[in-house]
Order: structure tokens, then C-alpha cells, then sequence
């Protein structure tokens, strides 16, 4: 470990003077720890330049630590002597948007009792800063970044939840939009207003000469209603680069000032009582012509000088990257190589999500478990985010070489995914959306709640409800089996369906990602404890398995999971071998009867083992098989 030069610990010394000693001696230890990883990083990104925009950079961190309070503090070194903090197993996230959760954020401050009857540790706020008015793509096309939404309360309302929350153990996690801002912030403001300093915080081109090159590799996000990457600006009198929309323009990392700023925000919203910072559209801040420019490798290089920045003030704070990219690059955002356990502290794990709805379309385990196989191994100082969907769309990134390792056609098992999921498909249960089709590549997103995509909108006899109640408590289990951190997103845990008038709020229209996005219905919330009715079906099982996961070390985010090979094609095994002995977790996908042989439970030294979910010693029948209900679970440990 190499320690910051003298110069900079005197910046540091500067800065907190006022300070007590041991306070002082705290930052420059966190200084020399850290600062390796900021300097390799830092030059590879910017070379000769790195070194001013170091000096910046502690400058900055020891301001953010005087400024801590001293409970912030506190927290700063619980996490440190607890490193592994939020791979426990009793970890459970929640996602939802705070106005359609709760109305705003003193009124989510009143929720925290419903949090904890379900067991939420870990609580994503969808987009709370200022966007731009009118469409602001769900809130990430930021306006100011110190300043919360209006509708939803002030920085003090924030503050005051944090707190809250972090009082009944509840984690506050929010986005920060890295790749873009809106038009309307005031760095483009004054870019337009003819100022080159941060005419430089954007790429601008002068005419389409190079966005026609950056084009002709580029993929189009949203090419109903944002075809092409670039826009023309007249105020600039040139192309602004706009991967997502018009009016949300791609920031310029290759300018250290950029970094600064971003720095400076990590900091500020870490003072705010923020405990897990979400990347948001991480993978694409980095440009280079001839490629897609998504997960280029100074992607990784910025992340983790910004993860060194966080820890050097104020350690409690992690990344979670949300990279939404194909299985082979996913790994990379929690370090691989040089970056390894330096860079993103989570990541969400797109790909099981995407492997489940497959299985319980397709009712075969074959595809998700070679591509599964596939992802290589995280730093165990990491942990994924596992969940069955989220805001956003399904979008199908099923890797051809996956699909065709295992006899399938890629292209023809996406189309059967959207058809499924729409309900094109004969017998699909599931009521779903088409999301951004395009016609060019055959591409169809899906947009629809768990329950919906389960078949509750499609139930017409009793015994229906049996197989949505199984599907949705099957899709959950595998998520709270997988390890690393279970997120459920808000009405799933009720099943709540799509919103039927999704269309008919102001600037929704043309998204129909808002299906799935309903205000929350707390009158169904009020069915939670009545076991005769579907969501109190879903909101019993869910918590089932959140009380059983917290009692299971196996499950334990560093204990990595394995899938061995398939005995049956509808049943999928993940087993995660603990000191305490091994997890197998048994997944039928099916809506049949499915048998897991006896001899395997032998081999794992499983024989007569207690299924912890249910309690019962598990024995083979005299054909030697384990069978599993239709969508049945077993986690089994030894006695």
C-alpha cells in the first residue's frame, strides 16, 4: 500500500485544523489507506492532470468530514469494523418511488412499521432529487442534485428520514445519475449561456460528422420516442450527445472538473445520512468510437476513484452499480483484474432476473443453469442485488452462446419470451406490455408487475390463484436464496397487479413502464393477514422466507452459490457449501410434479435432511426420488 504524499496530508491538515486530534489522525489514516486506489485510478483516467485534481479531491473529503455529524460518524466506524455488514443474511431491500409509495417523505417516515413487518433492512427511494418539469424520464433527468423535489419535502426531510431509518436498522438508499443531466441544470445552462468552462462538461460537436461514426456501432435506448445519440442544440451551434433522450445530455468524464463535481455530490448526499449511493446508468459514461460505448474499462478506473473519495470521508457510504449489460461484462462492476473488490460494492444481478422469467415461461431450468454457470465468480467482499423485477422494463439479455451451448436458438427464445409475456403466446397466463419495440432488430422489452406477469390478471377459476400464489413465492425464493441482497419491489410483496390507467397521468403516456409502477394499495395491504386471499398468501409467504433466510449463515452473501448440473430440466438446484455444512435449494419451475433423486441428496451428505422452510426431514420415496410439488421449494440442510 503505497500512502499519499506529504503534500497532500498537509491540504489535509489545513482543512481541519479545528479539528480534534485523534479526528485528524482518523482522516489521515483513511487518507494512506485509500489513496493507491485513487492515484492508479485517477491516472489512468487522466494522466498528467491527475495530480491537481487530487489535491482537489482531499481538499474536498476532509471538508465532508468535518462537516459529518457525529452520528454519521458513529456509523462510519460501525461499518468499518463491520466490513461485511450488508452481506448478512438477514438483509432484505425494498424499491419503491416515495409519492406513490407514501406521498412524500415525512409521510414514508410514518411506513417504517410496515418496513419492518416485513423485514426491510435496505430501503431504495427511487429518484428524489430535483428533476427537469414535464417528461424527466421517471426522474433521472436531474435538475439540481442538492436539492430534493419539491412535492416530496427538503434536504431537512431527507435528513430527518434518514435518520429515522437508520434507527430501525433500515438503510436509505438513493440514485445518482452519473451518465447524464438535464437540459435544464445549471451546467448546461451556462454552457448555452456561452460559457466554455462548462461548455466542456458535455460533448459537442460542431456538425454530424463525428456523431455519424459514433452512430454507425451505437445501440438506440429508446428508439420509439429518442431515436439516434445526439442532438442538435441551437444555442450551442453544435450536437449535444443525448444517449436517452433530447433533453438529457451525456456529461463529459474525460474533463477532471466533471469528476470534481460528482466527487463533491457523493459527498454531499453522504452528509445527508445516504448509505448506499446506485450508479445510476454507470455502464455508459465512458465514450470510444468503434464501439457500443457501454462498460468501457475507465468506466471501472472513475468508479473506483470515486469509491476511494467516499472512503476516505466517510466510509459507510457504498456504490451499487446499476449496469444492465450482457453476463460476461456484469462481473466487471464488482471488480475483476486490476479493479478487483475496488470498485462497485453491489451489483444488480440482471441476469437471474432475466433467467427466471425464462424458466417459468420456457418451465426448463437448462438455459438459466449453463448461464448461470457462466458468470465467473465476484470478490467475496461484494455481493449482487437479487430480484425478480424492478422498475425498469424486462429487457432480454439472453446470450446467444448461452442459448445455443444448450440447443436454443437466442433470437427465437427472446421472441418466445416477449410473446409469453404479453400473452401472444397460446396458454400464457402472464398480462404484460411490449416496451420499445423495434422493428430493426426484433427487440421487445417487457413492462408488467410480478403478479401480472404470474397471471393474476388472467385467473378465472379458484385453482388459478394456487399457481400465481406458487409462481410469485418460487420467484422470490430464488432471489432469497442466491445470497447477496433480496429486493422487493413495492405491491409485489401484496401482488398487486398492472395499473390499468397507467396512461392517464400527465407525462406517462408514452411509457408504459408506469404499469407496473401503481400507486401503492393499502387497502389490498389491509388483506396482509387474512390467509384466504391472494395478497395475504403472498405477503405470508414472502415473509416466510425472510424470517427462514435470516436464520440460515448459509446464506450468508460470501458463501458464493453454485448450480450443479440438472437432474430433472424442471428443477433447478443451487447449492452454497458453508462451513456449517451445505445449502441445497431445490426449485421446481414447473407447474407439474418433478423428482430430485435420492442418491444426489447422499452425495451432498444430505440424506434425511430437515428442509428449513417447512421444518420436515426430507426422505426419498421407495423410487428413490424426492418429488416437489408444482413450483415447490425445499432448502435443505443437514440436521
Amino acid at each position: 500500500m503505497r500512502p499519499a504524499p506529504p503534500e497532500l496530508h498537509a491540504e489535509a491538515h489545513h482543512v481541519l485544523r479545528d479539528q480534534p486530534r485523534h479526528q485528524v489522525e482518523l482522516f489521515e489514516l483513511r487518507l494512506d489507506r485509500w489513496w493507491q486506489d485513487l492515484d492508479d485510478a485517477l491516472t489512468a483516467v487522466y494522466g498528467p492532470a491527475a495530480a491537481d485534481l487530487e489535491r482537489r479531491l482531499v481538499r474536498m473529503a476532509a471538508t465532508a468530514f468535518a462537516e459529518r455529524s457525529p452520528d454519521l460518524h458513529r456509523l462510519d466506524l460501525q461499518r468499518t469494523l463491520d466490513p461485511g455488514w450488508f452481506q448478512d443474511e438477514s438483509m432484505l431491500g425494498y424499491a419503491c418511488y416515495a409519492d406513490r409509495f407514501a406521498g412524500d417523505l415525512t409521510a414514508v417516515a410514518g411506513k417504517i412499521d410496515y418496513l419492518r413487518e416485513l423485514g426491510v433492512t435496505y430501503l431504495h427511494l427511487m429518484p428524489l432529487l430535483q428533476p427537469r418539469d414535464g417528461d424527466n424520464d421517471g426522474g433521472y433527468a436531474v435538475a439540481d442534485y442538492r436539492r430534493v423535489r419539491t412535492d416530496l419535502g427538503t434536504m431537512d426531510d431527507l435528513q430527518a428520514l434518514a435518520a429515522e431509518l437508520r434507527k430501525a436498522g433500515i438503510s436509505l438508499v438513493m440514485d445518482l445519475v452519473l451518465n447524464h443531466v438535464a437540459a435544464e441544470h445549471a451546467w448546461a445552462q451556462a454552457a448555452r449561456d456561452g460559457d466554455p468552462h462548462y461548455r466542456d462538461y458535455f460533448y459537442v460537436f460542431p456538425d454530424r460528422t463525428e456523431p455519424d461514426r459514433y452512430e454507425q456501432t451505437l445501440p438506440e435506448v429508446f428508439p420509439d420516442f429518442a431515436p439516434g445519440s445526439f442532438t442538435h442544440s441551437p444555442e450551442l451551434d453544435g450536437w449535444v450527445w443525448t444517449t436517452f433522450n433530447s433533453w438529457q445530455w451525456d456529461v463529459n468524464w474525460t474533463n477532471p472538473d466533471v469528476f470534481a463535481e460528482y466527487a463533491d455530490i457523493v459527498l454531499f448526499l453522504a452528509n445527508q445520512g445516504v448509505q448506499v449511493l446506485r450508479l445510476d446508468a454507470i455502464a455508459f459514461v465512458f465514450k470510444r468510437m468503434g464501439t457500443n460505448c457501454q462498460n468501457q474499462p475507465e468506466v471501472h478506473a472513475i468508479t473506483q476513484a470515486l469509491r476511494a473519495v467516499a472512503r476516505i470521508a466517510c466510509p459507510a457510504v457504498l456504490f451499487k452499480a446499476e449496469a444492465i449489460v450482457a453476463p460476461q461484462d456484469l462481473v466487471h462492476y464488482l471488480g475483476q483484474g486490476a479493479h478487483h473488490g475496488k470498485v462497485s460494492d453491489i451489483a444488480y444481478h440482471n441476469s437471474l432476473m432475466v433467467q427466471i422469467w425464462s424458466m417459468l415461461a420456457a418451465q426448463d431450468a437448462t438455459l438459466a443453469a449453463h448461464a448461470l454457470r457462466a458468470i465467473p465468480p465476484v470478490p467475496a467482499t461484494t455481493t449482487w442485488v437479487t430480484y425478480a423485477r424492478c422498475h425498469d422494463d424486462i429487457g432480454w439479455a439472453i446470450d446467444a452462446a448461452d442459448a445455443a451451448a444448450v440447443g436454443l436458438n437466442g433470437f427465437e427464445h427472446q421472441r418466445f419470451l416477449s410473446d409469453y409475456y404479453s400473452g401472444l403466446y397460446p396458454g400464457s397466463p402472464a398480462r404484460g406490455l411490449v416496451f420499445q419495440e423495434n422493428p430493426d432488430t426484433g427487440d421487445r422489452r417487457i413492462s408488467g408487475t410480478a403478479a401480472s406477469l404470474s397471471g393474476l390478471d388472467a385467473m378465472t377459476a379458484p385453482a388459478d390463484a394456487d399457481l400465481v400464489v406458487g409462481r410469485l413465492f418460487l420467484a422470490h425464493a430464488i432471489i432469497m436464496g442466491w445470497g447477496g441482497i433480496p429486493v422487493v419491489w413495492m405491491g409485489d410483496e401484496i401482488a398487486m397487479s398492472n395499473d390499468p390507467h397507467w396512461a392517464e397521468e400527465p407525462g406517462h403516456g408514452d411509457d408504459n413502464r408506469w404499469a407496473h409502477r401503481p400507486r401503492m394499495d393499502w387497502d389490498r395491504a389491509q388483506q396482509r393477514g387474512d390467509s384466504s386471499t391472494v395478497p395475504g398468501r403472498v405477503f405470508a409467504g414472502l415473509r416466510h422466507l425472510v424470517r427462514t433466510r435470516s436464520a440460515l449463515p448459509h446464506l450468508q452473501a460470501s458463501v458464493a452459490a453454485e448450480v450443479p448440473l440438472l437432474s430433472d430440466p424442471g428443477v433447478l438446484p443451487v447449492l452454497r457449501r458453508h462451513p456449517l455444512g451445505p445449502l441445497l435449494e431445490l426449485f421446481n419451475v414447473t407447474a407439474d410434479w418433478r423428482p430430485f433423486p435420492g442418491w444426489r441428496l447422499a452425495e451432498y451428505g444430505l440424506t434425511g435432511a430437515r428442509d428449513a422452510l417447512s421444518g420436515e426431514h426430507i426422505h426419498p420415496g421407495s423410487d428413490g426420488n424426492v418429488w416437489l410439488h408444482p413450483y415447490g421449494v425445499l432448502w435443505l440442510v443437514p440436521e
